[in-house]
């Protein structure tokens, strides 16, 4: 368990990659009550400073004895790392907040999002997990309403990007379309396909059932954090030419009708949402504008007329951010606060 201090040693595991930059970012943005910062990642970065607070902070290699005097651990490295290394972090004492897929359906580890479930927090065994992307966007939005009319089915498209994937992803997108632009020749490494000019029906693995591993995700976080599993849910994940924020098409059915303004009511007054919703002046959510933004966006909330009750609704927020860095850190700032 954490103990109840005015400062906190805070390491960030995975420091120099897209979201662990985010994490000392925002660590500092926010003002965590943060003693001492310990940023870790893999021999590759070995010799590579970031900046935290006016300071040079020198980024270590992981090993087993980095999470010695550490309070919380923010893990960003893959899930093979926080396999290895969050069990050792834990029994030193930290307590580990982990953006991998690891541990989150495990049954023993709280899968958190703050707006949506924070009394799960405290069933934590020192390992706390952050949901997938495109998942915490989702819940924050539909738990409300959830709560109002109870949602029976979900069918959500997401339209990802490349910064989900990592740097190399968003390097990637860019040289494409330099090439292509150059009428040069188009190379791809990170992805199977071209992503510049392109989408792909395709985020991580394809499973037996036809699903990629990424829409399983969606269903099965979502049932968990939404702690309900009757909840129908199916998913279709595209990797859009977008450098960064994930945009999601979500068509719900509910127990009790909804309309439209009333869904906009009860989000309007949901913690870590915004309804951005006036298609008449153009204004619906883009993810050009929510780039660096906290908050969830939702718009082109719309009465579903093949059905008695069901809404479509238009979800976007910044991957990097809410999707990741973000909750980790909310999740971090209820645990020393409560």
């Amino acid at each position: 368990m954490l103990t109840k201090k005015d400062k906190y040693v805070v390491a960030v595991v995975g420091a120099t990659g897209v979201v662990g930059n985010e994490m000392v970012e925002i660590l500092e943005e926010r003002n965590f009550p943060v003693e001492r910062i310990v940023l870790l990642a893999s021999e590759r970065s070995e010799g590579k400073t970031l900046s935290f607070k006016g300071k040079e902070i020198p980024v270590n290699i992981l090993n087993n004895d980095s999470f010695k005097g550490v309070d919380i651990a923010l893990f960003s490295a893959g899930a093979s790392r926080s396999l290895e290394f969050a069990p050792i972090s834990a029994k030193s004492g930290a307590v580990v907040i982990d953006n991998s897929s690891a541990f989150r359906m495990d049954p023993e580890v709280p899968l958190v999002v703050p707006e949506v479930n924070p009394h799960a927090i405290k069933r934590h065994k020192g390992i706390i997990a952050n949901p997938n992307c495109s998942t915490i966007q989702m819940v924050v939005a539909l738990k409300p309403i959830h709560d109002a009319v109870r949602i029976r089915r979900i069918v959500v498209t997401t339209f990802q990007s490349t910064s989900g994937t990592g740097k190399k992803a968003m390097d990637e997108l860019l040289e494409q379309t330099k090439a292509l632009l150059n009428f040069q020749k188009v190379l791809c490494k990170v992805y199977p396909h071209q992503i510049a000019f392109n989408c792909l029906p395709h985020i991580d693995v394809f499973l037996d059932n036809g699903y990629t591993k990424e829409e399983m995700k969606l269903v099965n976080e979502t049932r968990k954090i939404m702690e309900d599993d009757f909840i129908k849910i199916t998913a279709t994940t595209v990797r859009v030419p977008v450098f960064r924020g994930h945009s999601e098409s979500v068509n719900i059915e509910t127990e009790k009708k909804l309309t439209p303004n009333e869904a906009r009511a009860i989000l309007s007054a949901a913690p870590g949402v915004i309804v951005y919703d006036d298609p008449s002046r153009n204004i619906y959510p883009l993810p050009v504008d929510v780039s660096g933004k906290d908050e969830v966006y939702v718009g082109r909330i719309r009465e579903d007329e093949s059905i008695p009750n069901g809404l479509n609704l238009w979800i976007v927020s910044d991957n990097l951010r809410k999707g990741a860095a973000l909750n980790a850190i909310q999740i971090a700032e209820y645990l020393i606060r409560e």
